[in-house]
């Protein structure tokens, strides 16, 4: 029996669990200082921009589409194992494109993704307002709608993730810190300190986002991963935008409108710091800012009412592509997933078949 350890318990470490729980000869333990998707995971809000993405080829476009994919097969399984509901929205993504953009340069990536099976449709002023009335006329030429791509509930997912995994025999711990007196010889970890006491590992994967700095320094290996916020509202409104049928995510100017009920829906965006910026810290200048760049686009969102607020700190490596997914230098049996950026809820899947494969590979 092989003992895994991950550290880390957002959507990515509980991705991660489910799908190493299906493997036999495995002994999986998560640990986390905090109960499941309360940090990066409970921030967000789970848009899957697959298909629409620019990423053409390579292995940034192989995972998101590895990971849309498996998602189609993923909540249902999910939702029969544990009994549990996940809002997981069909209705696709449309990304608004304004003045000073052509539309013809979409044309190539329609042509990219038909040839690999997708689909994307662009759309002229005139059917985006046949679509979606709610949207304003003005300085908006068109857009983009990819029906392929959905968003769910991150962290409606990542309990569910959690409870299958728990289900299938996963041993989860949280309120658990990780100590820095891991045992460690010739390039392996062999056993880490906790402050529940001490776990052996064949491996250990480090799924802990901005945690995971300090995690990988205590292993002499650092890796720099730097918080970017993201912010977000729920609104409510006294009807559903535009066509109450026909409710998709829509996005603009890297502002996401989110119908997650009758009438409600999220509205947020990921913040960008200069790297003097200091402290990241939530700010109500900035979540009004992002208010207000929706209402640019979607005016009837002025009469909303706003039911909470909320932020979170994404995990950017520093230097380096987004995400980080192997092995940590100068270790055989430590694997990282981590770093995702703002596409943790979007990789989680493809992040946790890699793991997998890595495992099993190297057994």
């Amino acid at each position: 029996m092989s003992h895994v350890v991950i550290i880390g318990c957002g959507v990515v470490g509980a991705a991660i669990a489910y799908e190493l729980s299906q493997i036999s000869g495995l002994s999986v333990t998560v640990l986390d200082k905090q109960q499941p998707a309360q940090a990066s995971t409970g921030a967000a809000l789970g848009v899957l921009m697959g298909v629409i993405s620019r990423k053409l080829k390579g292995n940034a476009w192989k995972m998101r589409q590895s990971s849309i994919q498996r998602y189609e097969t993923l909540i249902p399984e999910l939702e029969a194992l544990t009994g549990r509901q996940i809002p997981f929205n069909k209705q696709g993504i449309i990304m608004l494109c304004f003045e000073g953009e052509d539309l013809a340069n979409w044309e190539k990536l329609v042509e990219i993704r038909s040839s690999q099976g997708w689909n994307l449709e662009i759309w002229d002023a005139a059917k985006l307002q046949s679509n979606c009335p709610q949207l304003s006329k003005d300085k908006i030429l068109g857009a983009i709608y990819s029906p392929q791509d959905r968003q769910l509930d991150p962290t409606a997912l990542t309990l569910a993730l959690v409870d299958g995994a728990e289900r299938n025999g996963v041993n989860f711990k949280f309120g658990v810190t990780v100590l820095e007196n891991e045992l460690t010889r010739n390039g392996v970890c062999q056993q880490i300190q906790t402050t529940s006491g001490k776990l052996d590992c064949d491996w250990l994967i480090i799924a802990a986002g901005l945690g995971s700095t300090p995690l990988t320094a205590s292993l002499k290996e650092p890796i720099d991963i730097k918080p970017v916020l993201g912010q977000a509202l729920h609104l409510r409104l006294a009807q559903p935008l535009g066509n109450p049928d026909f409710q998709p995510v829509i996005t603009g100017d890297d502002v996401h409108i989110v119908p997650c009920g009758p009438g409600e829906y999220w509205v947020g965006a990921t913040v960008e710091f200069p790297p003097d910026a200091g402290d990241v810290v939530a700010s109500g200048a900035m979540l009004e800012k992002v208010l207000e760049d929706a209402l640019v686009f979607c005016p009837p969102l002025s009469a909303a009412t706003i039911i909470r607020t909320w932020s979170g700190l994404r995990p950017r490596p520093e230097g380096r592509p987004a995400p980080i997914i192997g092995h940590l230098p100068g270790y055989s049996n430590v694997l990282l997933a981590t770093g995702h950026y703002r596409n943790g809820v979007l990789l989680a899947p493809a992040t946790a078949i890699a793991i997998r494969e890595l495992i099993l590979f190297n057994s």
